[in-house]
C-alpha cells in the first residue's frame, strides 16, 4: 500500500504514454518498395462467400428491345469534362473511364496559392480508374472507344440539379456495353449503371470486372500516425490492408463485402455495388498500384437479353456527415478505434460549438472546459484523497516502522488507520482512471478529423492539424505539466518522486510532433487541473 501512488502514477502515464498504439493501435506503415511486377498478383486468400443464392430482381437476365448505339465518328478518345460545386472531373471516350478528379474545396497546404487536391491524377495514374473488363467468354478491355452524344461532352451543374453521361461502346461479338453516369449538383457521390446487352447471334458466357486503381506513392508511409492503403467493409467490420503484405500475396473478399476502395488520412475513394452482390473483391497491388476489383458472378447472356449493375462511387473528404448522407457503411470509413462510442459524439459537439464560435481552436477549448466541468467533482475527490494520504503519511511511517517484521500486521494496522481518518486507499485512482476512456476517444477525433484540417487558430497556428510550428504550446504545456505534478500530494519516496518529475520532459517531447489543436487541448487541461489543485491546497480562511 506504502507505494500506491507511485503504482498510480506508472499505470496513468503508460496509460497515455503507450496506450496511443495499445487501446486503439494506428494503422501500421506501407512500404514504398518499387514493383516491376507486370503480371497480376494472383490472389490466394479467399473469404466465405456469403448469401450467393439471394438474386434481386436487377440481377436476373432480361430480354428487352436492344439498345441503339451511336456509331463514334472517330476512333480517337475524348475526353469530357465534368465540373459541380464540389469537384471537377475528366472521363475518357477510350474505356469510358475516369481520368482525373480533383477537389475545389480542398487545397494540398494550407497556403492560398496551393493547388488542389487531386484524388484521381493522370499524370500519375496514365491508366484512370473505374476500368471496366470482361473475363472469360466475355471479350471486353478498357481499350474499347464508346461513342457519347456532343451535348454531354462538358457538364456544369450546381445545387440540386443532376445530369447523366452515357458512353456507348460495342465489341466485335456483338456484346452493347453502355456506362451511364450520373452526376449531382452538389454532392461527392455519383453514380454509374452498366448495362450489358448481347445484340450478336450467340451466346455470351463470362463474368464483369469493375476495377478502381490508386497509385502508390512512397511519401504515403512517412508518418505513422497516419494511415494510406485500401479499405473494404465487409459484414459489418472495416478491413484495412497493408500494402507490403499485399506486394507478396493479394486479399480477396466475399459477397459480404458492401464496398472498397481507397484511403488517406483525410479523403476516400470508395465504390459500393447497389443492385447486385458481387461474387468477390479483389485487393492486389500491380505496377505500383493499389487494385479493388469488383467481380461480378459468372453470367450468360443470349441473344438479345441484357444485365446491369449499378455503382455508387465517392470521391471526397472522410467527413463523417457527409459519408453518413451518402450510406451509413460508408461512414464507417471513420473508425475512431476502441473508444468509438465516445469519440463520434464527441466530434459532433466540437462542431456544434464551431457553428458558432467560428474557430476550431475555440471550440476545442470550450468543449475541454466542458469536459473538465463534468469530470470536476471526481478529480475533486481524487485529489482530497491524495492530499489526505499525504497528512496521514508521518503516522503510516511509523507503523511501517513498528511492524517492519510482521507483514500481515502492518497491512492490518495500515488498513485500520484508513478505516480510522476514513480515507479510501483507491479514491486518488479510480477517478483519474474513468477519465482516460475520454480522453483517448477526444484524442482521436483531435488526431483525424478533416475539420481541424488547415483550420486556423490565431497567431502563428495557422493549421490545427499540423505541429507547432514554432514548438511554442508544446512547451508551455510541458512546464504547465511540471507545475501541475508539483503540485499533486505524493507520498513517494525522494526517488521515485525525481523519476517521475522526468515525466514533464517526455512528454514535451511526444507533443512536439502532435497536431497543435491536441496540444491545445492538453495544455488547456493541465491549465484547469493547475486552479483546481490551488482551490483545494489554498489556506482555509479562519475567524479571529
Amino acid at each position: 500500500m506504502e507505494n500506491k501512488n507511485f503504482l498510480v502514477a506508472m499505470v496513468l502515464m503508460l496509460a497515455v504514454w503507450v496506450g496511443f498504439s495499445v487501446f486503439f493501435p494506428t494503422q501500421p506503415p506501407n512500404s514504398p518498395s518499387v514493383s516491376t511486377d507486370n503480371t497480376q498478383t494472383s490472389s490466394s486468400v479467399e473469404k466465405t462467400v456469403a448469401d450467393k443464392n439471394t438474386v434481386s430482381e436487377s440481377e436476373k437476365v432480361q430480354t428487352v428491345a436492344p439498345i441503339a448505339p451511336v456509331i463514334p465518328q472517330s476512333t480517337d478518345a475524348k475526353n469530357i469534362q465534368v465540373e459541380n460545386d464540389v469537384f471537377k472531373a475528366v472521363f475518357s471516350t477510350m474505356g469510358g473511364d475516369l481520368k482525373s478528379l480533383v477537389l475545389k474545396k480542398y487545397k494540398v497546404t494550407a497556403d492560398q496559392d496551393s493547388p488542389s487536391v487531386a484524388l484521381v491524377d493522370n499524370d500519375k495514374n496514365p491508366f484512370g480508374t473505374l476500368l471496366t473488363k470482361g473475363r472469360d467468354g466475355l471479350q471486353l478491355n478498357n481499350t474499347l472507344n464508346y461513342s457519347v452524344s456532343s451535348y454531354q461532352e462538358n457538364i456544369n451543374i450546381s445545387g440540386n440539379q443532376e445530369q447523366k453521361l452515357v458512353l456507348t461502346g460495342v465489341t466485335q461479338d456483338g456484346l452493347v456495353i453502355q456506362k451511364t453516369y450520373t452526376f449531382y449538383g452538389d454532392k461527392y457521390n455519383f453514380e454509374l449503371n452498366i448495362k450489358l446487352q448481347n445484340q450478336g447471334s450467340s451466346s455470351i458466357n463470362g463474368g464483369l470486372d469493375f476495377e478502381m486503381i490508386y497509385p502508390w506513392e512512397e511519401h504515403m508511409e512517412a508518418n505513422r500516425l497516419d494511415f494510406f492503403g485500401p479499405a473494404t467493409f465487409v459484414g459489418d467490420k472495416l478491413k484495412t490492408e497493408k500494402v507490403k503484405d499485399l506486394k507478396e500475396k493479394g486479399v480477396v473478399y466475399g459477397s459480404d463485402a458492401a464496398w472498397s476502395g481507397f484511403e488517406t488520412k483525410y479523403f476516400l475513394t470508395a465504390g459500393m455495388p447497389n443492385n447486385f452482390k458481387v461474387d468477390k473483391v479483389q485487393v492486389e497491388f500491380i505496377k505500383n498500384s493499389v487494385f479493388n476489383i469488383f467481380e461480378t458472378s459468372p453470367i450468360q447472356l443470349n441473344s438479345g437479353e441484357q444485365k446491369t449493375f449499378d455503382f455508387t462511387l465517392y470521391y471526397g473528404p472522410r467527413d463523417l456527415d457527409v459519408l453518413k448522407s451518402v450510406n451509413e457503411k460508408l461512414s464507417r470509413a471513420i473508425d475512431f478505434g476502441f473508444f468509438s462510442i465516445l469519440a463520434r459524439p464527441l466530434l459532433h459537439v466540437l462542431k456544434f460549438f464551431y457553428s458558432f464560435l467560428g474557430n476550431y481552436g475555440l471550440a476545442i477549448i470550450l468543449l475541454t472546459i466542458i469536459i473538465k466541468a463534468i469530470f470536476w467533482p471526481l478529480t475533486q475527490k481524487s485529489y482530497s484523497s491524495m492530499k489526505a494520504m499525504q497528512v496521514l503519511q508521518p503516522q503510516m511511517q511509523k507503523i511501517r516502522e513498528k511492524y517492519k517484521n510482521d507483514r500481515e500486521r502492518l497491512n492490518r494496522e495500515i488498513m485500520e488507520l484508513y478505516k480510522t481518518h476514513r480515507v479510501n486507499p483507491l479514491g486518488g485512482c479510480l477517478p483519474m482512471l474513468i477519465q482516460i476512456p475520454v480522453f483517448f476517444a477526444l484524442y482521436k477525433v483531435l488526431l483525424n478529423s478533416i475539420e481541424l484540417r488547415h483550420a486556423p487558430f490565431y497567431f502563428w497556428l495557422t493549421d490545427l492539424s499540423a505541429k507547432d510550428p514554432y514548438y511554442i504550446t508544446p512547451v508551455i504545456m510541458g512546464i504547465t505539466m511540471f507545475i501541475q505534478q508539483k503540485m499533486t500530494p505524493s507520498t513517494m519516496d525522494p526517488t521515485q518522486a525525481k523519476v517521475f518529475m522526468l515525466m514533464p520532459i517526455l512528454f514535451t517531447f511526444i507533443f512536439l510532433n502532435f497536431p497543435s489543436g491536441l496540444v491545445i487541448y492538453w495544455l488547456v487541461n493541465n491549465v484547469l487541473t493547475i486552479f483546481q489543485q490551488y482551490l483545494i491546497h489554498k489556506p482555509k480562511l479562519t475567524k479571529a
